[in-house]
């Protein structure tokens, strides 16, 4: 028999010897000595009355599984509750009856044993696996609805708990949704960005073939061209301005213009293809002075220096058709200026425009003498030749550092006017070329 029919059966019975002592007269606190109780044993249809079973939800209803189980599990604690109730009751009946057994075996413990046994023998005997001591019943009893109620609460978080479960995986399902959702966002957002710096680094790199192209491109056109023979130079210093006819209109242009100066140094390479004089090889003008600083050869006249229109002949003597190396200098202190050629000074004199500063802001053409400003050519006075290294110092250089320039020892470009590429522009079929080394134009003297 199940311990749960068990403990129907005997709490039914004890229910049962509870009534009958409390059916004694009020105020009745303890029966006479001598009193005899009868122990009568109840038959099993007997038992449901004083333990109702709690009605069992039906299966398979209407309602989803989790909220059957929530029902389930209200029912299952109402019944709790309810068998707390009666244990409770019933522990209180077995008190009583304990009083009374005891009472009964002090009177006369064989005879109400035998009773006992006498009115056990002659119902069922719905009890004969339980041991004979009373007190042994009592805890045994005891133990069987502790037992019961233990199973109950078991039974109560287990079902608790699995309605927990079952909830979860809907909630579990939402958040790993929004969690996989955030993480496809992040992950679409970065593959964005990795097609942006991909299409960047294209463009980055489409730019750089392309420039790389054109400087090859570049490339192949200046080798053609020096194949040829007909280009122009790679260093910004190492080329000649070229000037073949005797004309109004080829010259070259120096981009920069002078500041004020009280003292200069002009030096330059030139060869020049023209006789008899080799025409201008520069010019210097400013407003109201088409003469500030020219220097010149015409005709059978010998090379001659103008500051501010006045007039300095010079020794030297370069219409050869060879390369020659010149330096003019010049001061205001008492205009004294000198003439080299070839790295040696050939002579010097004063009173060249004494006092006198050179104007700013002029124009410094190659090649021409200017009637006006940047103008008025005349062809009879033009250069014919080449000429490259023209550089401008503001002061007097010393002999010995033009002999170094003029033996190509050193390389010193002038501090105002620099003989680089980007400063010089050529008109009319002038043009640029490649210069010889310096030690070739000094094997040409």
């Amino acid at each position: 028999r199940s311990p749960a029919g068990m403990l129907l059966v005997a709490a039914g019975l004890l229910l049962a010897v509870a009534a009958g002592g409390r059916g004694s007269p009020a105020g009745e606190q303890e029966s006479p000595p001598g009193s005899r109780f009868v122990c009568t044993s109840l038959p099993l249809d007997a038992a449901g009355a004083g333990c109702p079973l709690p009605p069992v939800p039906m299966q398979g209803g209407a309602l989803p599984p989790e909220e059957e189980l929530k029902a389930t599990v209200l029912q299952l604690r109402e019944t709790v509750l309810q068998q707390k109730e009666t244990i409770g009751s019933q522990r209180e009946a077995i008190r009583e009856l304990t009083g009374k057994l005891s009472r009964c075996e002090g009177a006369d413990g064989k005879s109400a044993a035998g009773a006992w046994k006498n009115e056990v023998g002659k119902g069922k005997d719905t009890m004969g696996d339980l041991p004979r001591d009373p007190a042994q019943v009592i805890d045994q009893l005891s133990r069987t609805m502790q037992t019961l109620k233990d199973r109950l609460e078991s039974l109560e978080h287990q079902l608790r708990a699995n309605v927990s479960y079952a909830a979860l995986p809907s909630d579990l399902r939402e958040m790993l949704q929004r969690r996989l959702g955030d993480l496809e966002r992040q992950l679409l957002s970065k593959v964005a960005e990795l097609e942006d710096e991909k299409s960047l680094l294209h463009n980055e790199t489409s730019a750089h073939r392309q420039k790389t192209e054109t400087a090859l491109n570049a490339l192949l056109e200046r080798v053609s061209e020096l194949e040829k023979g007909n280009s122009a130079f790679k260093s910004p210093d190492e080329f000649k301005v070229s000037l073949p006819l005797r004309t109004n209109y080829l010259y070259g242009k120096i981009k920069k213009t002078l500041p004020e100066l009280y003292a200069f140094t002009v030096c330059l390479w030139l060869r020049s293809s023209a006789s008899p004089g080799i025409g201008t090889p520069f010019s210097y003008a400013v407003p109201g002075q088409a003469n500030e600083i020219v220097l010149i050869e015409w005709g059978n006249n010998p090379i001659e220096l103008l500051i501010n229109d006045k007039v300095a002949q010079l020794p030297l003597f370069i219409s050869d058709g060879k390369w020659h190396h010149i330096c003019i200098t010049w001061t205001t202190r008492d205009g004294m200026w000198e003439a080299f050629q070839d790295g040696e000074k050939l002579g010097t004199g004063e009173n060249l425009a004494p006092w006198h500063p050179i104007k700013p802001g002029g124009v410094l053409i190659l090649g021409q003498e200017q009637d006006t400003v940047g103008g008025r050519f005349d062809a009879t006075q033009a250069f014919v030749g080449e000429m490259s290294q023209f550089n401008i110092w503001d002061r007097v250089l010393k002999a010995e550092d033009i002999m170094n320039i003029a033996n190509c020892s050193i390389n010193m470009p002038g501090n105002i006017i620099p003989w680089v590429d980007n400063n010089v522009d050529v008109f009319g079929g002038a043009t640029k070329w490649p210069v010889e080394t310096c030690e070739e134009r000094l094997l040409d003297l």
